[in-house]
């Protein structure tokens, strides 16, 4: 690594040196918050703060490693005023009450942990397995547990077992020692065996069982036709949608709370295929009381040799935009 003389940064080497891991960045820093708006916030700040450091970055440590530090730093700092980010079904159980719709939860009252768009991380002329490899590590079961972690545990085990820095670089990174780095990550794996839900041996989004659950799955939301949910989730298959509280677990549960509270009838909803955090998904939208379909949200569906495992939809308007689509559907 060439040393940088103190004095003014040389803009471009920077730009040179730093953009090229923009995208691994935005990945860590959603790894560590949960949330894509906040994380691409957050390597905002990563990249300021390189900026106004970089005319001392003397190459004592790779370029990469560098911004490492500084974007983790980042992420902690911003996690000690945050609460932590979860899925309706990090707050308990499924739903096994009376039978009524689902009850939404006040903003204020729960931070939601957001769907990534895989367009923001993944390269377009990246390697095929680097890709599938990095998709792996957003799945949004592996987010929303991480999230129960410690910040600086969370941090210990993305920065070992996903980003695979050593023990002595973790500790470089973390500024602390190698052996509480060893004992931060046991103690990381531990609390992950507990609240990480059994792994899913999940198909890629573009493999053609994948794409056929989801086009199944849209299928009976722009039909209102129930059956054909029975055709593509798994009999074992749950079902969370944010800002509910409640979540349902079972093909006959999530067909009966679809069928009967969201479906509508024929018309009411249109959906585009896309992808998010490494799964199949689609952009949502809900026809209004003027006819106009307007942005819902997002869905991402787990799929498997089975069936889909598991359906994640969030309730956010904000998000088709966000995914790269308008706000309205043109008919």
């Amino acid at each position: 690594m060439t040393s940088h003389p103190r004095g003014a940064p040389d803009h471009d080497r920077f730009t040179i040196e730093t953009h090229r891991f923009r995208r691994e960045l935005l990945a860590h820093c959603y790894r560590m918050v949960g949330s894509a708006n906040d994380a691409e916030d957050l390597v905002q700040e990563t990249y300021l703060r390189a900026w106004k450091a970089y005319s001392g970055f003397e190459g004592r440590a790779s370029v990469r490693s560098w911004l490492y530090k500084i974007a983790t730093n980042v992420c902690l700092t911003a996690l000690q005023r945050r609460r932590i980010r979860v899925l309706p079904s990090g707050l308990g159980g499924p739903y096994d009450g009376p039978d009524r719709a689902p009850n939404p939860i006040a903003s204020e009252e729960i931070s939601w942990l957001g769907p990534l768009p895989d367009g923001w991380i993944t390269p377009p002329d990246g390697d095929p397995a680097t890709i599938v490899v990095a998709r792996e590590s957003l799945r949004l079961a592996l987010i929303a547990s991480l999230q129960h972690l410690p910040a600086r545990q969370r941090a210990m085990l993305i920065l070992r077992e996903v980003l695979a820095f050593s023990a002595d670089e973790t500790a470089e990174i973390l500024g602390t020692t190698t052996a509480a780095v060893k004992s931060g990550l046991q103690r990381a794996r531990a609390r992950l065996d507990e609240v990480e839900p059994e792994p899913e041996n999940l198909l890629e989004p573009a493999d053609p069982r994948a794409r056929a659950l989801l086009d199944g799955y849209i299928a009976a939301f722009e039909r209102s036709d129930a059956s054909l949910l029975e055709q593509v989730l798994r009999t074992d298959a749950t079902l969370e949608a944010t800002p509910f509280g409640d979540w349902q677990a079972g093909r006959a549960m999530c067909i009966h709370v679809l069928g009967t509270y969201v479906l509508g009838t024929s018309g009411d909803w249109r959906m585009i295929a896309t992808t998010a955090n490494g799964q199949p998904a689609a952009v949502v939208y809900r026809r209004d009381t003027s006819g106009v379909l307007r942005a819902d949200g997002v869905v991402v569906l787990a799929p498997t040799t089975a069936g889909i495992a598991r359906v994640v939809k969030f309730h956010a308007p904000a998000l088709v935009p966000m995914f790269g689509f308008p706000r309205v559907f043109a008919t």
